[in-house]
This record gives C-alpha cells, sequence and structure tokens, in this order.
C-alpha cells in the first residue's frame, strides 16, 4: 500500500492548524473554516491535521447526506465517531432533539477538561439541524473551552449564514514552486521537461486533477517517448476531479450549462458567457432560463450583469469536455442559429465550424479566411480557435492542414498561451507538408524557444525556419535571422549573430537551403524598416560604426510613424545601440501601448524589458523598476520566463541602487535560475553587475573588482558584448578602492575606444572619472572636473552624484575639507533623490569626517567618537578587516589599529563582536 502524498504548497493553512493546536493546549477553544473547490486538498488538510494533533483525542468525521431519516444525521455521525468518549447511545442523546446550544455541551462533555480536535469534512453536506447546531458551537471560541473545530467546505458554501462569523481559510491553487514538487512526487524525476511543463499547465494548480492526469500516462508518454494524448485533461479526468456537484442536476440545467460553456469555448479569456446569446439558444431549444438557478444553487455558475460565470475554469472545462460529442454539437448549432447579423458572422461561423462532424472544406476555408482578416475586434486567441479547427475540418491537404494549424499556434503565442502554441504545433507536424509550410511552423518553435527555452535551440530552429523559407518567403525568412539574432544577442555570440544577419560563415544547417537563396535581393535590400535592421546591427556587430549610425538612423525615422510593434521594438534597439537613448525610451512606449491595443501579450513583456532598460541607461532607476515589477507580471503571465530572466536582472540593478541587499540577491538568484540553464549570457551579466555595486555600495571593494574582473576583461568568463563596458566603471572604482588600480588599465583603455563610437551619453563622464581614479594628483583635479562637466550633457542623477562622491573623497584625503564638503553635499542630496541609501550613508560618513555634521550626528554613546574613528567603527561592525578598512579609507591599517584601540577605550567594549553588536544596537535605535 502506498504512503499518502505529502501536503505542498500549503504553509500558512498549516501554521493556522498549528495556531489552533496552541490555543487548545492552554485551554481555549477556537474554530477554522477551510473553504475550497473540488480536488484543492481540503480533505487532505484535515486528515493532516487529525494525525499531527497529539495533545487530546480527535473525532473525525464527513458529512453524511443531508437527506438521511435522522433529523440529527450531522450530528449522529459525529457522535457515532466519537467511540469510548461516549457514556450513552448516539440515538438516546438525539432522541429529544438538541437545543441550539446542545452540541456545544456535548462537545465540552467529550472533552472532558482535555484538548480535543473535531474535524468535520464536507460540513456544507450536514443536513440543516446539525449544520446550526455546529455553525452555533463554531462562533463562540470562548464557550467552546478546550474544544477545537476544524471544517470544510466548498468555496461558494462558505458564505453560509450558518458559518457566518467563523474564521475562513481559502485554498487556491498551488502555487508554481509547490505543483512541481508534487509532480516529482507523482511522476518521478525522468519526466520529460515538455511533459512536465503540459501537465502543469492543464492541472492549473489543482493537486487532485495533476494526480489524475499521471496516473493516466504510460512510462513512455512521461518520458517524452511517446505522444501525449489530446486533449491531455479529457473529460473523464475533469469530470472525476471537479465535476461531483454536475451529477445530481437536472437535464435541463445541465444542457444550459452546456451552452453557457460552449459559447465561452468561444472566447475563454471574457470570463463568462454572453447571457443574452445563451439564454436565447435556450429558448429555442425549449428550456426555461430558471434552470440556471438551480445552477446557482449547487454552485456550478451563476449570472453575473450581461455574463454567466461558472465557479471555477475548470467547471467549465468539465461541462463542454465531459459532456458526450453530439450534445456538444448541438450546443454549439444552436448558438450559431442564434447568432444574426454581419457583426456576428465570425462567431457564427466558429458556432457551424464546432457543431461540424467530419470534414467540411469550404467551410474550413471560409472560417479560416474570416480568422485571418484585419479585423481588431477579433482576439487573438479566438483567431487560434478558429484556424485550429479550420484546421482540423481539412482533411484532404496536408499542407493546408498544417498551414492552419501553424497560424493557430502563432496566435496562441501570441496571445500569450505557449502551451495550447505547443500543442498546436504538434499537431501541426502530423503527416507531410511543403518546404515552406514546415519553414513557418519551425518560425513559430523558435519564437516559443526565444520566450521560454535555451537560446542555443531557438537559435538552431529560428535558421532552420529560415533556410526553407527563404526560396518561397524571402521576408518571413528575414524575420526568422533576425529572431536567430536575437537569440545569439541574448547568448552573448557574437559569431552566431553576424552569421544569422548573413555575414560570415553560412548558419544554415545541413539539410536546409543553400545559404545563397537566404540573401534579400540587392533591390530589396534598400527598402524596408527590417532591413535596414538587418543591415545596421551586422554593421555595428561587425565594427563598422558609420554604416551601422546611417541604417539605424533610417530605422528610426521610420519609426516615428510606424504602428507595429515588432518594428517599432527594433526600432528601441536601434536606438540603443546608437546611444540615443531618449529615443529609445520614446519608442519603446509607443511599441507597448500598441503592443497592449493590438492584444499582443507575448510581446508586451519583451516590450517593458527594452523600456526598463532605456530608464535604467538614462539613470532613471525609480522608472526602470516599475516597468521591471509590470514586465516581470506579464512574463509570468505569457509563460516567457527569459524576459523574466532579463526583468530580474534589471531589478536586480536597481536594488542595488537602493540598496537593498536581500532584494539584489533574491532578484539575483531568480535571474540565474533561468539564465543559467537557458544560457542568457546577457541576463547573467547584468546579475553579477548587481551583485557588484550593491557590494561597492557597501563599501566592500575587493568582493566588487572580484566579481567584475572576469567580466570586463578578456578570458573565457568574459561577461556581455553588450554589457560589459557598461560596468567598466564600477570595476575601476572597485579596484581603485582595492589597492589594485593596475588591474583596471586595460579596461579603461577599451573602455575609451567603445566611448569614441557614442554608445552611451554618460560614457565620455564616466570616462573621465575612470581616469581621475587611476590619475596622480597632478592630473585627477582636473579630471574629476571634467567628468562632471561632461556630466551636465547627459541624464543621471545617481552617476553624477556617484563621481561627486569619489571627487569628494579625494579633496578630503589631498587635506582640502572645505571643497569636499561642497562635492559631499551635492552628492548627499542626489543620492537622497535616487533613493540610494547605503549611497547616502557612505556620504553622511565622508562629510563626517571632514568635520561637517550635516550628514546626521551619531547617536548614543557613538557621539563620543571623532568623524574617522565613527567611520573605522562602522567598518569594523560590517566585518570588515583592518586592512579592507584602510583600503576603503586610503589610510595604513597601522593607522586603523591606532583609532581602533582608542574606540575601543571610548565605547567599553573589549572585542570586535561587542563593538557590532554596540554599533547595530545604536544604528537600530
Amino acid at each position: 500500500m502506498s504512503s499518502p502524498l505529502r501536503l505542498y504548497g500549503r504553509r500558512s493553512e498549516l501554521e493556522a492548524v498549528a495556531a489552533l493546536s496552541d490555543r487548545l493546549r492552554s485551554g481555549r477553544g477556537g474554530a477554522l473554516l477551510f473553504a475550497a473547490e473540488p480536488g484543492f486538498g481540503r480533505t487532505a488538510l484535515l486528515g493532516r491535521a487529525a494525525g499531527d494533533f497529539e495533545a487530546g483525542p480527535v473525532l473525525h468525521t464527513r458529512a453524511v447526506p443531508a437527506e438521511s431519516r435522522l433529523p440529527y444525521s450531522g450530528v449522529h455521525a459525529l457522535l457515532c465517531a466519537a467511540g469510548d468518549l461516549l457514556s450513552a447511545a448516539p440515538a438516546g442523546i438525539l432522541r429529544s432533539g438538541l437545543a441550539p446550544g446542545g452540541l456545544l455541551e456535548l462537545l465540552r462533555g467529550l472533552a472532558a477538561g482535555r484538548p480535543l480536535l473535531v474535524c468535520v469534512d464536507d460540513a456544507h453536506l450536514w443536513d440543516d439541524r446539525s449544520r446550526a447546531a455546529l455553525g452555533f458551537a463554531a462562533r463562540r471560541p470562548d464557550a467552546l473551552r478546550a474544544v477545537g473545530l476544524l471544517l470544510s467546505t466548498t468555496g461558494h458554501r462558505s458564505y453560509d449564514p450558518d458559518f457566518a462569523g467563523v474564521p475562513v481559510v481559502h485554498l487556491g491553487p498551488l502555487p508554481d514552486s509547490a505543483a512541481r514538487d508534487l509532480l516529482d512526487e507523482l511522476a518521478g524525476e525522468g519526466t520529460d521537461p515538455a511533459v512536465r511543463e503540459a501537465l502543469l499547465y492543464e492541472a492549473g494548480g489543482n493537486p487532485a486533477l495533476l494526480e489524475a492526469l499521471v496516473g493516466r500516462l504510460s512510462p513512455d508518454q512521461l518520458s517524452g517517448h511517446a505522444p501525449l494524448p489530446r486533449p491531455l485533461a479529457d473529460g473523464d479526468a475533469l469530470l472525476r476531479t471537479v465535476g461531483g456537484r454536475l451529477a445530481d442536476l437536472p437535464p435541463d440545467t445541465t444542457f444550459l450549462l452546456l451552452l453557457a460553456a460552449a459559447a465561452q469555448e468561444q472566447t475563454p479569456e471574457a470570463g463568462g458567457a454572453d447571457a443574452d446569446l445563451v439564454l436565447r439558444a435556450a429558448r429555442n431549444a425549449g428550456i426555461d432560463p430558471a434552470a440556471l438557478d438551480t445552477a446557482e444553487a449547487a454552485g456550478v455558475a451563476r449570472t453575473d450583469g450581461d455574463l454567466i460565470r461558472f465557479e471555477s475554469p475548470l467547471l467549465r472545462r468539465a461541462v463542454h469536455a465531459g459532456a458526450p460529442s453530439a450534445r456538444r454539437r448541438a450546443a454549439h448549432q444552436l448558438l450559431a442559429n442564434a447568432l444574426a447579423g454581419d457583426r456576428q458572422r465570425f462567431p457564427r461561423l466558429l458556432h457551424r465550424a464546432l457543431a461540424a462532424d467530419g470534414p467540411a472544406p469550404r467551410l474550413a476555408a471560409e472560417l479560416a479566411a474570416a480568422a485571418a482578416t484585419a479585423d481588431p475586434w477579433i482576439p487573438r486567441l479566438q483567431r487560434s480557435l478558429a484556424l485550429a479547427r479550420a484546421a482540423e475540418l481539412t482533411m484532404d491537404d496536408d499542407s493546408v492542414r498544417m498551414s492552419r494549424m501553424t497560424a493557430a499556434a502563432e496566435q496562441a503565442r501570441l496571445a500569450g498561451h505557449s502551451h495550447r502554441a505547443r500543442e498546436l504545433l504538434a499537431a501541426a507536424r502530423e503527416g507531410t507538408a511543403h518546404d515552406a509550410v514546415r519553414g513557418r511552423a519551425e518560425l513559430v518553435t523558435g519564437a516559443l524557444a526565444l520566450g521560454d527555452g535555451p537560446a542555443g535551440d531557438a537559435y538552431g530552429a529560428l535558421l532552420v525556419a529560415a533556410g526553407l523559407l527563404g526560396p518561397y518567403e524571402p521576408e518571413r525568412a528575414l524575420e526568422a535571422r533576425l529572431g536567430a539574432m536575437e537569440a545569439a544577442w541574448a547568448a552573448g555570440d557574437v559569431p552566431a549573430c553576424v552569421a544569422a544577419l548573413g555575414g560570415g560563415k553560412d548558419p544554415a544547417p545541413a539539410g536546409t537551403a543553400p545559404y545563397a537563396t537566404l540573401h534579400v535581393p540587392p533591390a530589396a535590400r534598400e527598402e524596408g524598416a527590417s532591413h535596414d535592421y538587418r543591415a545596421g546591427m551586422l554593421a555595428a556587430l561587425e565594427a563598422r560604426p558609420g554604416e551601422a549610425r546611417e541604417a539605424l538612423r533610417r530605422v528610426l525615422e521610420r519609426a516615428v510613424s510606424d504602428d507595429d510593434p515588432v518594428r517599432l521594438l527594433r526600432a528601441g534597439a536601434a536606438a540603443l545601440v546608437l546611444g540615443d537613448i531618449r529615443a529609445a525610451c520614446r519608442v519603446n512606449a509607443r511599441g507597448l501601448a500598441v503592443g497592449r491595443a493590438q492584444g499582443l501579450v507575448a510581446l508586451v513583456p519583451q516590450l517593458l524589458e527594452h523600456l526598463a532598460y532605456a530608464e535604467l541607461r538614462a539613470g532613471r532607476h525609480a522608472r526602470a523598476g516599475a516597468h521591471a515589477r509590470e514586465g516581470l507580471r506579464a512574463a509570468h503571465r505569457a509563460g516567457r520566463r527569459n524576459a523574466a530572466a532579463h526583468q530580474h536582472a534589471i531589478l536586480a540593478l536597481v536594488a542595488s541602487v537602493e540598496s537593498d541587499a536581500a532584494a539584489v540577491a533574491g532578484h539575483v538568484a531568480a535571474a540565474m535560475a533561468i539564465a543559467g540553464p537557458h544560457g542568457l549570457v546577457q541576463a547573467a551579466t547584468l546579475a553579477e553587475w548587481a551583485s557588484a555595486r550593491a557590494d561597492l555600495g557597501r563599501g566592500r571593494a575587493v568582493e566588487a573588482a572580484a566579481r567584475l574582473g572576469p567580466l570586463v576583461r578578456a578570458g573565457p568568463r568574459r561577461g556581455h558584448f553588450a554589457v560589459r563596458m557598461l560596468a567598466v566603471p564600477c570595476f575601476v572604482e572597485a579596484a581603485a578602492l582595492a589597492g589594485r588600480p593596475d588591474d583596471a588599465r586595460a579596461a579603461v583603455a577599451e573602455f575609451a575606444a567603445w566611448a569614441a563610437h557614442g554608445g552611451d551619453p554618460q560614457a565620455p563622464a564616466l570616462l573621465a572619472r575612470c581616469r581621475a581614479l587611476l590619475a596622480g594628483p597632478e592630473e585627477a583635479d582636473a579630471l574629476y572636473a571634467r567628468a562632471l562637466a561632461r556630466h551636465e550633457l547627459a541624464d543621471g542623477d545617481f552617476e553624477w552624484a556617484r563621481t561627486q562622491l569619489l571627487y569628494g573623497k579625494w579633496l578630503r584625503r589631498r587635506r582640502r575639507p572645505r571643497e569636499a564638503r561642497g562635492r559631499l553635499r551635492d552628492a548627499l542630496v542626489a543620492f537622497e533623490r535616487s533613493e540610494a541609501r547605503t549611497w547616502v550613508d557612505q556620504t553622511r560618513a565622508e562629510l563626517r569626517a571632514t568635520g561637517d555634521m550635516a550628514g546626521g550626528e551619531p547617536a548614543g554613546k557613538l557621539s563620543c567618537l571623532t568623524p574617522q574613528q565613527l567611520r573605522i567603527a562602522h567598518c569594523v561592525a560590517e566585518g570588515a578587516t583592518n586592512r579592507e578598512v584602510a583600503l576603503r579609507l586610503s589610510v595604513s591599517p597601522r593607522t586603523v589599529d591606532h583609532h581602533l584601540r582608542n574606540v575601543f577605550a571610548l565605547l567599553g567594549v573589549r572585542s570586535r563582536v561587542e563593538l557590532s553588536r554596540l554599533v547595530v544596537r545604536t544604528d537600530g535605535n
């Protein structure tokens, strides 16, 4: 006999149970009501609570049918479970009936002064009198004394008046991580990754459904060696899991629900079915609309304004998929007949197609043509459903069928439903087709991998697509090559980028069309934003800056009047390559607005990513963080984990400015968890840079230099080619503060060559700052002044403030405190405006070291220290050694040792540990 499954993802619910148990041990009573839809584990949760309770006896019972002949059948079942705790037979106790507080008195008597836990599963199914008595007891925790009540009910019955006032805990779908852990237990570690994702998607966080789906797959299917059944979650699995309350509904109610489910099948994201349409179709079938009242009483569906809403998406799917196919077709035909007028042509066609039994070539062609129109009011998911149904009705031509199924997959991808897109692609590949059709399927496959998969997989699929499409659809072949370049860019592979764009060696895999067919004819090459983008990016990658600027400027000029979000996304990328950050922000914002308006759910995360990155480059960290947080949510909704990795990396950089060490670490870990397996070198480099900048903000120059050195210098661990130069100023600062300026000289020379190309508006100022950090006393003053002058020509308070801080430090060390104070005060204001807390603390410490208390007086016992002693005390409290403190403060280790002995004497501490505790305690006050 197998052991029961562990409970996953229910930590907060188990903590609530533990709190109730603690309450019982202290002699106080209490109650909790767990409410959840079928399959979410409320029964398992009560079983776990009953098994874990050791403070006293447990009564655990499920409800008996309310139709039982006993007037108190629910209470009777509970008392029967009491066994030896009862001194009299249950029937005798109930013969004369129970007063409202009778059950409460019985439970207290059963407890006999000991903690007693009572678990009642499906309490909503108790008869009216038993349920009223149970609710009466549960609402009076003080009167229960040492008795605890754990009740469970379906979600819609948690609002039953009998349970009013009882604390309710709602169980929702399992979090993604918990669902993955449960799947590991159910299926084992040998499950194919694609199968895992399909199972998790279909289950929707419902643990019972996940178990049912795994149970219907063979070992070969779980390992990916045999195709999965379609649909994966069929009617039987859905009905067994969530369909319990459907079984007893009358036929008219069942069919009316099927009409509602069929209506919403066409528009699954609408949140409900058009009530007017459903009721018209019901009347035409001779069904009284009042039949819906029964469904509402059963907690299946309800009328909400103009919509009929199911209580859960799984219930809707169970109603539709669980119905016999003939009844489903009849429902769709009734809905088609209830639609009239030109504006209803598309939904009428789709319902007719869903009602068809067998191949219907003419209807399929008409539906496919309607789905391909430019009507902006047709949602992309609805287009996908129409094209997929048109493909199913096309059985005599594999190329046409595969073309329509592939188009359906592309529309599902754009709608943000990558799992559905992959299912449709799998169906599309059943049979043989023309190379152009196969090329379109590979193009969608590559685009899906580009959003959620290894960059190398996306690159390979897109190059195959380019090879297949080249002789027939050159514009699509160009799109495939641009997508392959994007994949190689994310992976940090410059030669692969060049090859994808047509430079260098033929990148087309063996078996595809000759690469010569991929080249765009000279006449076409001169026209169109995509061709200019290709030419400009190729020139930039091949270090031909003049040609790159000319072509990419044309891309930006066209973007002024462009309404294509894909071209606007590329124009934003072109602006970043040109170093025109303002244009990048403007174009990406326009692309975002257009993408949202067109329902391009899959493109929105990438547009937000580019917009956040542009704002980051502009030094507007708060805006970058806002866009990145929104982009992260959009990426999760669209199933684009690669975009999520980039958003996490950007958020880590923002947090490194805001000096939130915990947030930096969290976002870095999340970014690397995706970037590592998927080969996203750009996201990984950004994340590592964020960690180093956080170290630098906390005065850990040695650690920051160690992180950044491999990224900015030549070698196998070199950072991403488009990011590494941006991180050079941090590395130079870290190396200089760590006392190793020679390590940074080669990086500064390379940075100077890059800055000359105009790749970043702040580069001239940062170059002057880097040179000042490495220069001797006779040159540094003028270089810092030059850096500040160059900062005036570019946006970005944060970098300007960092230059002011470094200049102020240098001036203080040169014994020019009055000049230093001016620089440091300006830096302090800018850091405060940027919400850079650790940098604010650094600057205040520097101000105090100049004798200026405007940065904030030290508190408590620390007020007796001199500014220099205070700085040393804070450094030691952070765990720095004397040598590290000396490097930070640009003094000798002997000086640090001297000051530290005086600090110990003044504060009356005897060790570094005591000093650390005192500093933390004082600063906390």
